[in-house]
């Protein structure tokens, strides 16, 4: 009786250990997937800033702004892509190898694809924001979701990017009126903070972004003191 007792309780031991080690190896393997949408465009290396920023984005801003009227700046995602190639890949942050950078137009989100290598292995970070105005036409930049491979590490990921923040900025003299700030504040925190940009001696007001696929509209409106 001990013996058939003992032999049930190694084949126990032995099936949980089977079971845990598929579970390992599927975590593993989702943590590896490669999202078949994720396509990083190349890197530029010509030193050139992307002729979409400069004879397209910045003129077309500067010269509403100084119309003093309501417009509409349109995005596209092809653009976009264009200058984060020209952004000097990879980047380096604690250990961690950062590669260029694919961005997403989808309906109501934006999405930010790129591998990083980390203890040697490549992985895929996958990261949906959000951007919307609330009923006091606040803007607030939302993260909604954070993934390597298929596995979700939002909660995760919010708490390390934090630390990282405040390690990196507790010392540092940031002005809270930066935009630049609020909008690390409003991505990590979820603070809202007031769309208004100053554009020389003009300041414009975001007063709606639509997402849809492909691109961004920002509908901007002069912003009076």
């Amino acid at each position: 009786m001990k013996v058939r007792k003992k032999a049930k309780f190694k084949k126990k031991i032995y099936l949980f250990l089977a079971g845990l080690a598929v579970v390992f190896v599927s975590f593993v393997l989702l943590l590896l997937h490669r999202p078949a949408r994720f396509k990083p465009p190349e890197i530029i290396y010509d030193n050139q800033v992307s002729p979409y920023l400069t004879h397209e984005l910045l003129p077309h801003i500067y010269n509403n702004t100084q119309l003093g009227e309501p417009f509409d700046l349109v995005v596209i995602q092809e653009g976009i892509n264009d200058i984060v190639a020209r952004a000097k890949w990879p980047k380096e942050v604690g250990g961690i190898r950062l590669s260029v950078l694919e961005v997403l137009f989808v309906p109501d989100n934006i999405v930010l694809m790129g591998t990083v290598v980390l203890g040697g292995v490549e992985f895929v970070i996958t990261v949906m924001a959000e951007a919307a105005l609330d009923q006091e036409q606040l803007l607030n930049l939302h993260i909604a979701k954070i993934k390597i491979g298929a596995v979700n590490v939002t909660p995760v990921a919010k708490v390390v990017a934090k630390r990282v923040y405040q390690r990196r900025f507790a010392t540092a003299d940031t002005d809270s009126e930066d935009w630049r700030a609020q909008i690390r504040a409003s991505l990590l925190y979820n603070e809202p903070f007031e769309p208004v940009f100053k554009i020389e001696d003009n300041k414009v007001r975001v007063k709606k972004i639509t997402i849809t696929q492909g691109k961004i509209t920002i509908a901007m409106v002069p912003a009076n003191d």
